[in-house]
């Protein structure tokens, strides 16, 4: 199962209302279950450099099914998963990124979010993701 346009674009828009209660610019990306790009979106004048990032975030949720955050936290030096930002292409380890589940908790994205501070990143990437239901 996968996250519909619809879905994603209802998750964008979520994040870009939190976004802007957070008084903050950011990149937003939605994928599929398959890390595909569905929906994009750059709210005016946030970081060009971030772009990639919130795709990046996106991917990395998706990948390991969990929050990105949760991937930093396990990749530390010493850590269990040290270094897994290498693999992949190169993977996001910081909070940004969260899987999207549909109404039967079954995963069917991921939200990337970046362009501001990792606690605004997650609280937006999470606002999108509860949008979709």
């Amino acid at each position: 199962m996968n996250i519909t346009l619809a879905q994603a674009e209802a998750a964008i828009k979520a994040a870009k209302e939190k976004a802007k209660h957070l008084n903050t610019l950011m990149n937003i990306a939605v994928v599929d279950a398959g890390t595909n790009l569905v929906a994009f979106a750059k709210m005016d004048d946030a970081w060009l450099g971030s772009i990639d990032i919130s795709m990046r975030k996106a991917r990395t949720a998706r990948y390991f099914n969990m929050p990105t955050g949760e991937i930093g936290k396990l990749s530390q030096p010493g850590g269990p998963l040290y270094n897994i930002e290498h693999s992949n292409g190169g993977l996001i380890t910081f909070p940004g990124g969260v899987t999207i589940t549909n109404d039967k908790g079954l995963i069917i994205g991921a939200i990337g979010v970046s362009g501001s501070t990792v606690e605004n990143d997650h609280a937006v990437a999470e606002a999108g993701a509860n949008a979709v239901k």
